[in-house]
């Protein structure tokens, strides 16, 4: 599931290889010696019930921009109450998010003739793209030492 969910999110959002199946080593910009934490991710917005949120978390802004791998991919079945994810052991640093609500359960991102999502989308700390996804500097986010809450409304 993680190898079909790296390369979905890959071609969904022109962002990772298919390589994205194994985790990959913790950026430099995340502190080596710090003890792991955790990110909790919760979703809000979401109007349809069925399908997953797929989530892809990477920790550089080469990564993020498709020139690697995310370090973390998961998905969050849609279901009636809250819509929440946990990522544990990650190393304290810098990340953003890409998520899409696949609301078909086809494991992919619809696009329209044009290329364009017809699903709903989002990053990291709400952040808009500008004829595409939003730009690390708008996504990107600090986990901490102590662990980190990041809330992502679904659009």
């Amino acid at each position: 599931m993680t190898n079909r969910l790296s390369i979905l999110l890959a071609s969904a959002f022109l962002a990772a290889s298919p390589a994205a199946a194994a985790p990959a080593a913790p950026a430099a910009t995340a502190v080596a010696t710090a003890p792991a934490t955790k990110l909790d991710i919760n979703f809000t917005g979401v109007e349809t019930r069925t399908g997953s949120i797929m989530i892809a978390l990477f920790d550089s802004e080469d990564a993020y921009n498709g020139k690697g791998a995310p370090v973390r991919a998961t998905a969050v079945p849609v279901k009636d109450g809250a819509l929440n994810a946990v990522i544990a052991g990650l190393a304290p640093g810098r990340y953003a998010i890409k998520a899409f609500h696949d609301v078909d359960g086809d494991g992919k991102m619809g696009i329209n003739p044009f290329g364009m999502p017809i699903e709903p989308f989002a990053f990291s700390n709400n952040a808009k793209g500008n004829r595409g996804p939003a730009v690390w500097a708008d996504a990107a986010f600090t986990v901490a030492p102590g662990g980190t809450v990041q809330a992502i409304t679904i659009q």
